[in-house]
């Protein structure tokens, strides 16, 4: 198996820049900056880089965007609120492997014409912000950020901001939003953020994953990166595994490895020996799939083809003796509550659907409730400034439709 972010995985003191670099760090920075950045911005084209974050908009493309603005104040924000249910893969980077975020992101900002980047962390995630300033204070003693980096003439540098816990704020507008000391509130597109972003300048956004592999595409060339990937399918891809498995634990695998590979293979198959009932296969915005759904490629076409996304690639493996009426009551009580309440389908929806779903569980429902539900999905889904509403309908009313007689069991006679 080829793995990229998970390659140098147990090598102690990873976290540190001499380590770092005993492992090729900064290597990729250097030859970026023999480059011109017009190069920089075609190698990440050519090789298929796609966000990881879940939008899985193209990197380099996003970068060309912003060439036109070189001549305005340009920013780069790195999106590490990670506060998707099921993913845990962009705290491993930031924790053991600091040194490869902030290299990435100091190429895509020499591609972009950016001189100050933000890491907007997760509120919760305070420990790992300590890690994150001692790497940050590392690289400029050594030169690599900060003034005239490797004395090139060019400058870039990053300040930590960090969240104070809104799974709103990982939507990029009501991230800068936050950032600008606002309320985390999400905001009418267009203008996009590549156009008009932080303080009304072009700012490009990109997960911690989508920079953390441009190192590795530098160093190794656009072939190198695609040519992983099943089906030249662009690379390969974290998944955190969790639930109802023997080995639950972050993994690296191909884009387009099939869904039952990484449950009984990377993770051991369901626990205890039990029946697999069903899969989140990208975190809980992410609608589910029944066992007998499960033989998908873990690609972004595949599993939108499947009715699902890959989103975070949070997969969360549910066993046979799971209460799928239970899993849409927690569910729905996370949307309610993490609702930005901008928006009245979401702020009001969100809370009628938590209300109809926890009286379908107290066994008080009545016959009409699943199509209450339903048809209030529907109302909300697309009637939203951002994804939000997407993301809190999508799940719940795929937990209806392909589990409906665990629902109904529970309604009054």
């Amino acid at each position: 198996m080829n793995e990229i972010l998970l390659r140098n995985r147990g090598t102690a003191n990873l976290h540190t820049i001499s380590v770092y670099r005993e492992q090729g760090g900064y290597r990729a920075l250097e030859k970026a900056l023999s480059l011109q950045p017009d190069d920089v911005i075609s190698i990440v084209q050519e090789s298929g880089l796609r966000g990881r974050g879940g939008a899985g908009f193209p990197a380099g493309a996003k970068w060309r965007l912003l060439t036109r603005y070189r001549v305005k104040t340009v920013y780069l924000i790195c999106n590490a609120d990670e506060g998707e249910p099921g993913t845990f893969k962009d705290r491993y980077i930031m924790e053991f492997d600091p040194h490869c975020l902030i290299e990435g992101m100091t190429i895509a900002a020499y591609a972009t014409g950016a001189h100050h980047g933000f890491i907007y962390i997760r509120g919760e995630y305070d420990w790992i912000e300590r890690v994150l300033e001692l790497a940050l204070a590392e690289a400029r003693t050594e030169g690599m950020l900060g003034h005239s980096i490797m004395g090139s003439g060019f400058s870039f540098y990053i300040d930590i901001y960090r969240g104070a816990g809104s799974y709103v704020c990982g939507e990029e507008t009501a991230l800068i939003e936050s950032l600008e000391g606002k309320a985390g509130r999400p905001r009418l597109k267009p203008p996009f953020p590549a156009a008009s972003g932080l303080y009304g300048e072009p700012t490009v956004i990109h997960n911690v994953t989508t920079l953390s592999f441009i190192p590795f595409i530098i160093i190794n060339g656009p072939d190198a990166f695609k040519g992983i990937g099943k089906n030249r399918k662009e690379g390969t891809k974290l998944f955190g595994i969790s639930g109802h498995v023997n080995r639950p634990g972050l993994y690296e695998y191909p884009m387009g490895t099939a869904l039952r590979e990484l449950i009984y293979e990377a993770a051991g198959g369901v626990r205890d020996g039990k029946g697999l009932k069903a899969v989140i296969p990208g975190g809980l915005s992410a609608p589910l799939l029944r066992a007998d759904e499960i033989d998908v490629e873990m690609d972004f076409p595949s599993l939108n083809a499947a009715g699902t996304m890959l989103g975070s690639g949070g997969i969360i493996v549910l066993d046979e003796d799971t209460s799928i009426p239970r899993m849409a009551q927690k569910a729905a009580a996370f949307y309610a509550h993490e609702s930005c309440g901008q928006c009245t389908p979401c702020r009001e929806g969100t809370h009628m659907i938590k209300f109809l779903i926890d009286r379908i569980n107290e066994g008080q429902g009545t016959g009409t409730d699943l199509e209450h539900i339903l048809k209030l999905c529907r109302y909300i889904r697309g009637s939203t400034i951002c994804a939000f509403g997407i993301a809190a309908t999508m799940p719940i009313a795929a937990m209806i439709v392909k589990f409906r007689s665990e629902f109904e069991a529970l309604l009054r006679s």
